[in-house]
């Protein structure tokens, strides 16, 4: 008698062709230990390497940035005239700032200043960057790109003072030009209107040059095949650069004008050494009225809660514009 042999369900039948092999589960993997990788040599000098071309620009924004801004909000809490030692005010230095009406009137001139300075910069260079745009030889355009930067060389003071020779009443050359046509002399700089008019003049003559690189670069971005289909479509002249050019120059106008109002806002040399403020308060800026109570009054308290409101509102101003640029901007 034989004994019936039955198969092992674990063992595959190897004689039966069509039997099955079970699948055999395999245990998970054990996760090995993470290897911490020390960085080579070479890295840790290129990390050093960098830190080294960071560290003059970084130690120059902490001590001529951050330091005083942080000593000058401590300071406007005080009275403090260099002499005796300083004495806390609280908020008196603010209260005085918002009741005095040489401030004030100074907060309306700068905004003033700021709005039709930028404007009238920004219109200037935009201008003539697209008319260098055009087709002429090469020499020419670096020639007139060298022309309008120059004056963003200079120091503001220095052509200030050029610029009060000419301006003057009696003996400067525009009134000698213009009374070659039988115009009479106008008093650039001793009329409450004119002498605003002067100093935004002059200011927009010197500072122009850098949004005028500004929008060179901004144009010489733009693909030409947009503009040869636009062509094509019937676009020309103002409504191509209404349409298209200023759309995809958004992000340089952002820029430029951020600048350029953040530039105008702390207007100084011009109108301190063409007008003194003058005539009366008509030309007086706020960054005047900090000079004049800090080293001319010794008011440093004062001076410096000034500073501190003139910096927040840049920074709203500022804030404000990258705002709006949610909405005008429009990004390649």
């Amino acid at each position: 008698m034989t004994k019936t042999q039955v198969p092992n369900p674990q063992v595959p039948n190897t004689q039966d062709p069509n039997a099955q092999v079970p699948a055999v589960r395999s245990r998970p993997a054990t996760p090995s230990p993470a290897v911490a990788v020390r960085p080579s040599v070479r890295d840790r000098g290129t990390r050093l390497l960098a830190a080294l071309f960071l560290a003059p620009t970084v130690v120059g924004i902490v001590v001529f940035t951050v330091v005083p801004i942080i000593g000058s909000l401590v300071l406007s809490l005080f009275h403090w005239n260099v002499i005796d030692p300083p004495r806390f005010a609280g908020g008196a230095n603010y209260r005085t700032t918002f009741t005095d009406s040489t401030v004030l009137v100074s907060f309306r001139n700068t905004l003033l200043f700021m709005v039709l300075a930028v404007a009238l910069q920004l219109l200037i260079a935009l201008s003539l960057a697209l008319a260098l745009n055009a087709r002429m030889p090469v020499w020419l355009r670096s020639l007139f790109r060298s022309a309008f930067f120059f004056p963003l060389v200079l120091s503001a003071a220095s052509i200030s003072v050029v610029m009060k020779y000419l301006f003057n009443q009696d003996f400067g050359v525009v009134n000698w030009l213009i009374g070659l046509v039988g115009v009479a002399p106008v008093p650039w700089l001793t009329s409450e209107h004119a002498a605003m008019a002067t100093v935004i003049l002059v200011y927009v003559w010197q500072q122009f040059g850098f949004s005028f690189l500004l929008f060179v670069g901004g144009l010489n971005n733009i693909p030409k095949e947009i503009h040869e289909a636009a062509a094509l479509d019937g676009a020309t002249g103002l409504r191509k650069h209404l349409g298209i050019t200023l759309p995809l120059l958004s992000p340089t106008l952002l820029v430029a004008s951020v600048v350029g109002i953040i530039n105008a806002l702390q207007v100084f040399e011009q109108p301190y050494v063409l007008t003194d403020g003058g005539p009366g308060d008509a030309t007086r800026t706020v960054v005047m009225v900090i000079y004049e109570r800090a080293f001319e009054q010794l008011d440093f308290g004062e001076a410096s809660a000034v500073g501190v409101l003139l910096f927040a509102l840049i920074m709203a101003v500022t804030a404000l514009q990258f705002r709006l640029s949610r909405r005008f901007v429009h990004y390649q």
